[in-house]
């Protein structure tokens, strides 16, 4: 055999030699996760756990899910064959001995407990075999902002279940959840040596995606607080006045979105969304009479007498002040600060119906404001036909804000921003964007549109009258002198249901601050609050003057 024949082999099977070490390196270094899940895969009994789902964000990328710490207990049953630590396990957690220990020897699969941090601590100390304790962040607790907003998850396959869980749940949720599981003999059913129980980690390498909302969490806490500090049923909506985005949605009372089912028969439809739901609106659509009026040439009285009522045909339209014989001789300014029905009623007959519902619908009302295209559902409101408005006295129903005229907290929100924004009415958003684990920017989801519905000049005019509210009209509760000042519009919406043989009545509160350059819109509701100026104001009040104070 001739030397270069010799090289040739030697070389050829050195070649050959390297190449399966290289082949052994890249199988044992790089796949070899991936192979011991697939050889294990068909024996595998496993369950999801801590699925990494992708987080809910307020507009400066402060979390409003995943904020609190959660423990998590795993329990191996096959491994507490022969063993007599059950019952000291049941102690800890406060379980009955029995219930634990027949659970246990059922099953073959992880047991899962969520536990809380003294239990954790005990386990950690007793250091008990068969045992794990996993670390993570729960997805929602009893303190999580905006509840109605971000909705809720199906505990059963983690699953968004409504708001923007539900609307964004494939942006949001991992492609390959973790698992705990137990690889089993598939012949004898008997733990693989070396496996056992084993966290199976997912291997989805792709980056976890965040939804970004308009919301702001300080202002959203602040308006929550106020709520409960007075345990009131009701709404709150806060909207940025030069862009239309939404700082602050509340409804309550809310729920604890890990126990939803406790809610489904309770008579305070705590799962109801009531910001962006339809009720009865009152004096707050005195705003949408001057705005007609004045874009007609319509100018309203310089003075009217009221007397406590109007008669139309044989209907009585009472003003608030009946009872004291009216107001006596009033111009626009007294009369729209206090409120008075029957001017009003006077101002909507000569303006007519179908100016007043142009106007409205101008505004947004009896329409969808579009956040349901953002995962958020939404009531339309409702507003009348005009050819349902056959007499005056159906004009004063509509002029006062009563009968088929209905809105949503959203809705008046938007109306009053638009006021504040000098005619401008800007598309309405609650949600921003997706953006990655370092808050860049993905995808833009929301629409910056803005269109001018109302000449400058008139809002001016009604602006003017808002303000003289806070400061001599019903709503002087909400007067934030102090603070830049404020302009607003109460409302006592009647329903014409009772409880009790007492009529239900609503309050309202519109309004918007500070009053020169104005930054936020606010609009209170209070279910069944009787009296807008005394008590929806009020809230109106210190949740604009927290928020003044803490510079947001």
């Amino acid at each position: 055999m001739t030397t270069g024949r010799i090289r040739f082999i030697a070389t050829a099977f050195v070649s050959i030699i390297l190449l399966l070490v290289a082949r052994i390196l890249y199988i044992q270094l790089y796949l070899g996760n991936d192979l011991t899940i697939q050889a294990t895969a068909q024996k595998i009994v496993a369950m999801p756990f801590g699925a990494s789902r992708g987080n809910i964000l307020d507009r400066n990328l402060i979390p409003l899910t995943n904020r609190s710490q959660k423990y998590d207990l795993i329990i191996k049953p096959l491994e507490f064959k022969n063993n007599n630590k059950i019952n000291e396990i049941s102690q800890i957690l406060g379980l009955d001995f029995s219930d634990v220990k027949k659970n246990i020897e059922a099953r073959k699969e992880p047991l899962l407990i969520e536990i809380d941090k003294d239990k954790r601590d005990l386990l950690k100390k007793e250091n008990l075999y068969g045992l794990s304790l996993i670390n993570s962040l729960k997805r929602y607790d009893q303190s999580t902002p905006a509840k109605h907003v971000l909705g809720y998850l199906n505990k059963t396959d983690m699953v968004g279940e409504t708001g923007i869980e539900k609307f964004y749940d494939n942006t949001l949720r991992s492609k390959s959840p973790n698992k705990v599981g137990v690889i089993m003999d598939g012949e004898k059913n008997n733990l693989i040596a070396g496996l056992g129980y084993r966290l199976i980690k997912t291997q989805d390498t792709s980056e976890k995606m965040n939804i970004k909302l308009t919301l702001d969490y300080n202002i959203q806490r602040i308006s929550e607080n106020v709520i409960d500090k007075y345990n009131l049923k009701g709404a709150v909506v806060i909207e940025e006045v030069s862009t239309g985005k939404i700082v602050a949605m509340v409804s309550k009372p809310d729920f604890n979105p890990n126990s939803v089912g406790d809610y489904l028969q309770s008579p305070n439809n705590e799962l109801f969304n009531r910001a962006v739901a339809s009720y009865n609106l009152g004096s707050i659509f005195k705003i949408i009479d001057l705005a007609s009026a004045y874009s007609k040439n319509i100018d309203p009285p310089i003075f009217y007498f009221c007397p406590g009522y109007v008669m139309l045909g044989d209907r009585e339209f009472r003003c608030s002040t009946y009872a004291e014989g009216g107001h006596g001789q009033i111009d626009l300014h007294e009369a729209f600060a206090s409120s008075c029905n029957p001017y009003f009623i006077e101002l909507g007959i000569r303006t007519g119906d179908t100016a007043i519902i142009d106007m409205a619908k101008k505004f947004g009302l009896g329409m969808e404001t579009g956040i349901s295209s953002q995962g958020i559902a939404e009531s339309s409101g409702n507003l009348p036909m005009p050819n349902n408005i056959l007499t005056h006295g159906d004009i004063a129903n509509l002029a006062t804000g009563q009968g088929d005229v209905m809105a949503t907290p959203l809705q008046v929100a938007d109306m009053v921003a638009t006021i504040a924004n000098g005619g401008i009415k800007n598309k309405i958003n609650i949600v921003d964007s997706i953006v990655d684990s370092e808050g860049k920017t993905i995808k833009l989801l929301g629409n910056n549109e803005g269109k001018r519905i109302i000449d400058k000049h008139i809002c001016d005019k009604i602006k003017n009258l808002m303000e003289e509210v806070t400061i001599s009209g019903t709503g002087i509760r909400a007067n934030l002198d102090e603070y830049g000042g404020a302009g607003g519009k109460t409302g006592s919406a009647e329903t014409g249901q009772y409880i009790g043989g007492e009529k239900i009545v609503h309050a309202w509160f519109a309004g918007y601050f500070p009053r020169l350059d104005p930054k936020y819109s606010i609009s209170v509701f209070i279910e069944n609050g009787k009296s807008g100026g005394t008590v929806a104001a009020p809230i109106f009040e210190e949740i604009a003057r927290n928020i003044l104070m803490l510079g947001l």
